[in-house]
Formats: structure tokens, sequence, C-alpha cells
């Protein structure tokens, strides 16, 4: 999940972390005219739900505003991974949420995801380019060739989706960034005021804020600098040294160049 970041002339927004909601079930080939369905989301209140096809695309056919985002969605993760990882979609228009996105593991259809969009904030393009791009880094970082989901006791990392495999790219995080801290927030946190009070200690570690929250949180908020944002000009700083972590991941470097291009950046 990803929340709007805090005005400075608001009191901060409640983090939240990734969540599990309803998802819509099914993989349709074709496209129907009917509407699409209206199901209750916790962060949205109502949201339009569609089904992802096996070519990547919506059924039943979105509007503008709700195609726009997925499309964007799709350049970021591509159309082949997206039809292959995401079993629905979800849009709300909830001005007053602090849910910008999210993604969820969808139970009736394992190793794949829904992701849901708030489209009250799509018309600030850097915002929902950097949301979507923190969404599909939870997506790489904890599906199931990362995580076992049916895993009984975890010796490694445990999640809200399962226990990290060995080698996992979330393993290595966390033994690289968070396994020193003695007042870390557990890897489900989704208590503000425990990760402000984390932030405030640590701050120099951290892109943002919300990156503190826990490491899942953190690795996506970093994975989304490390692909949109300049490097930091100290290379061994905290924040160069996290940078510096996806340098030697080849495959995340990878998806970060492809991701950067996709872009036009």
């Amino acid at each position: 999940m990803r929340v709007r970041p805090p005005s400075r002339s608001l009191s901060r927004s409640l983090p939240l972390l990734l969540v599990l909601a309803l998802t819509l079930v099914g993989c349709a080939a074709g496209h129907t005219s009917t509407d699409p369905t209206g199901v209750h989301d916790d962060d949205f209140g109502t949201a339009r739900a569609f089904t992802v096809t096996e070519d990547g695309t919506l059924n039943p056919t979105p509007d503008a505003a709700a195609e726009g985002i997925w499309e964007l969605y799709a350049r970021i993760a591509t159309r082949e991974y997206a039809a292959t990882m995401m079993s629905s979609y979800r849009v709300g228009n909830a001005p007053d949420s602090d849910t910008l996105a999210y993604v969820s593991p969808d139970p009736d259809a394992p190793g794949r995801w829904t992701l849901a969009a708030n489209e009250a904030f799509a018309d600030d393009r850097d915002l929902l380019t950097s949301t979507l791009v923190h969404e599909f880094a939870h997506v790489l970082s904890l599906n199931t060739t990362e995580i076992d989901a049916d895993s009984g006791p975890c010796p490694t990392l445990a999640v809200s989706e399962g226990c990290a495999r060995a080698g996992s790219a979330i393993l290595d995080f966390q033994r690289q960034f968070w396994a020193a801290y003695a007042d870390a927030p557990n890897p489900d946190n989704d208590d503000s005021a425990v990760a402000d009070a984390f932030y405030a200690a640590h701050e120099a570690d951290f892109v943002s804020a919300y990156a503190a929250t826990n490491v899942v949180e953190d690795f996506a908020e970093t994975f989304m600098t490390y692909v949109l944002e300049t490097a930091p000009a100290d290379a061994s700083s905290p924040i160069g040294a996290k940078m510096a972590f996806f340098d030697a991941h080849p495959s995340w470097a990878a998806q970060a160049t492809r991701i950067r291009t996709a872009l036009g950046r």
C-alpha cells in the first residue's frame, strides 16, 4: 500500500500496511459491454471491479479514468507480467482516504494479485507514477517465487504473505538494513505512532517517513526512489547503501532500467 504524503499544513496521514480485501475472481479472455461490478472496499468505500484478461486488458471495458491508471501500471509492470500476475483490478474515488493504492494477494487465485487504486489522486501524474512503481515492487518482492505462502514456522522473515525464501530480495534487504535495529517495527507493522518514533530515531536511514513503517514498505519505497530519483551524492550514506543494494541485484537493476525506459526517463 502507499498513502498520501502528509501536507505541511495538516496533521500527518495515518499510514496503512498492505491490506487483504475481497477480490474479484477469475480471468476472462474476452470483453463484455456490462458495467463493472460495484464492490465494497475498506479503503475507498465503493470501488469498480474488473477482471484482468489473458492479454492484460480489462473486462468489462473500463472508463477513461480507470483505464488510464491501469495502462500506466501495465507500462510499469509490462502487460505480459500484469496478465500473468494480476487477477483483478479495482478503482475507487475517495478524496478523503489516505490510501493512494494497494496490492493484495488473491485468495481465490493463488500466486496472483489484485491492484486497487484511488482515482481521486490520479491527476497528479508524478504521484500516481511513483505509487504504481511502489506497488509493483510489492508484487515483485512478495510473490510466490520470493515468499513461501504455505510454510509453517518461518526461520527467515515472516510477512503477512508467508515466509521469505532463502535468497529472496526482501530477505537480503532485511538482513542488510533491518536486522541490526533493536527498535525496528515488526514486518507487518501498520501503527503510525510506532513508525513515527522509529523514523525520528533513524531519519537518515530512510528515503521517506513512510518507508520506516516496516521492512516491506521500506523495500518498496526504496526501489521506487531507485527507479525514479537521482542517486544520492554520498554513496556511503545509509540511503546510498540502499541504492547500491539494487545495483548489486542484477534482476532488480534490470527492472529499474526497463521501467525508466518505459516511462521515457
